[in-house]
C-alpha cells in the first residue's frame, strides 16, 4: 500500500492535501497517510527528519511545510524566512532520497520569479531577472528546493517533482494581520471594522497590482494529479488562469464580510510586484482546471474565518 509523508499538514495547504486523500482513500484507493506536528517532528533537524523517513518509509513524500508570510512579515524577518525553509526542503528532499522515497512533490511558490517577468510568467522565466526584493530571501530558499530536486533527479535518477503555486487561500488559512498574506489579512481587517462599526479602513499600497488567486483545495486537486502522472525535471505552475488588482480584490472581501464604510489607501507602503499571473497552460493540458471561482471561495472562507476565529 502506498504510503503518503504530507510535510506541513496543520497548514492552509497541507490540510487541503488531507482532506484530499481522505476523498481517495473514502473511494477505495489504497493509500495510507502520514502525518507529524512540529512538537512530534522539527522538520529543520536533520538528523530527526531522516531518521522519521528511515523508520516510516513513506512511498511519498508533499513538502508542504514551510514558513510563509506577507510583504511585513517577511521584511521582518528575512533570517527565518530563508533559514528555517532551507533547513525544512533540505532535510526533507536529502532525508526522503536516502529512505528511498519513490516519488516526492515539491512545493515552491510563484515568487521564485523576477519581479519583471513578462506576463503570463512561463516556467522557462525563472533567473531570468532580479526578484522582488521584499520577499526575496523566501524565494531564494524556495529557488534552492526546486534546484536540489533537480540535482537528486540528474545525479541519482530520483522521481522527484515541483509545482509552483500562485497566491493560496481557503480555510486554515494565516488571518494574523501582522504576518498573513493579502486576501485573509483583507477578510480580518473589513471583520474587525464591521464589528467595531469604523468609517474607515486602510490598506496598503496603492490598490493597483495585480493577483492571481487559486483556493487550496484547487490546489490538492493539482497536487494529486501531479503526484501521479507528472515526472519531468522542470517546475510546473498552478494558477487560475486569470487575475485580480488588490483594489477590486479589496471590493470582493468588503461585499462578502458585508462592511460598508471607506476605503483608503497607504501609497507610502510597497506595492510589492507589479503583476504576478501564471501561465499554467503545461498543467491544463494534463487535464486539470480549478473548479473554485475566486467570489464564490471568498465568501466561503470568511464564513469558515467566522466560525473558526479564534483559531484563526
Amino acid at each position: 500500500m502506498p504510503r503518503l509523508f504530507i510535510a506541513g499538514h496543520r497548514g492552509l495547504v497541507g490540510r487541503a492535501l488531507v482532506r484530499a486523500w481522505e476523498r481517495r482513500i473514502a473511494a477505495g484507493e489504497p493509500w495510507e497517510i502520514l502525518t507529524r506536528t512540529r512538537a512530534e517532528l522539527d522538520l529543520r533537524d536533520e538528523a530527526a527528519t531522516r531518521r522519521f523517513l528511515h523508520d516510516e518509509k513513506p512511498t511519498h513524500v508533499i513538502v508542504a511545510a514551510a514558513k510563509v508570510g506577507g510583504i511585513k512579515a517577511n521584511n521582518d524577518f528575512p533570517v527565518e524566512f530563508l533559514l528555517d525553509n532551507l533547513r525544512v526542503q533540505n532535510s526533507l528532499i536529502e532525508g526522503a532520497w536516502r529512505a528511498g522515497v519513490e516519488r516526492l512533490l515539491f512545493l515552491g511558490s510563484s515568487c521564485i520569479y523576477p519581479k519583471h517577468a513578462p506576463q503570463p510568467i512561463r516556467e522557462d522565466a525563472l533567473l531570468t531577472g532580479p526578484l522582488e526584493p521584499t520577499n526575496e530571501p523566501y524565494a531564494l530558499a524556495k529557488i534552492a528546493g526546486l534546484k536540489l530536486c533537480q540535482a537528486y533527479r540528474r545525479q541519482y535518477g530520483a522521481h522527484f517533482v515541483t509545482a509552483m503555486p500562485t497566491n493560496l487561500y481557503g480555510p486554515y488559512d494565516n488571518f494574523d494581520p501582522l504576518t498573513s498574506h493579502v486576501l485573509p489579512a483583507l477578510i480580518h481587517k473589513f471583520h474587525v471594522a464591521k464589528a467595531e462599526n469604523r468609517p474607515a479602513v486602510t490598506l496598503w499600497g496603492t490598490g493597483a497590482p495585480r493577483r492571481e488567486f487559486l483556493h487550496a483545495d484547487d490546489l490538492a486537486g493539482a497536487c494529486a494529479l501531479l503526484l501521479d502522472r507528472y515526472d519531468d525535471e522542470a517546475p510546473i505552475n498552478v494558477g487560475a488562469g486569470e487575475d485580480i488588482a488588490i483594489r477590486d480584490l479589496a471590493e470582493l472581501v468588503r461585499e462578502a464580510v458585508g462592511y460598508e464604510g471607506a476605503l483608503e489607501w497607504d501609497s507610502s507602503q510597497p506595492d510589492g510586484t507589479p503583476r504576478k499571473l501564471l501561465d499554467s497552460s503545461r498543467l491544463l493540458a494534463l487535464g486539470w482546471k480549478p473548479r473554485v471561482h475566486l467570489r464564490e471561495g471568498i465568501a466561503a472562507t470568511y464564513r469558515w474565518y467566522q466560525e473558526h476565529r479564534a483559531a484563526a
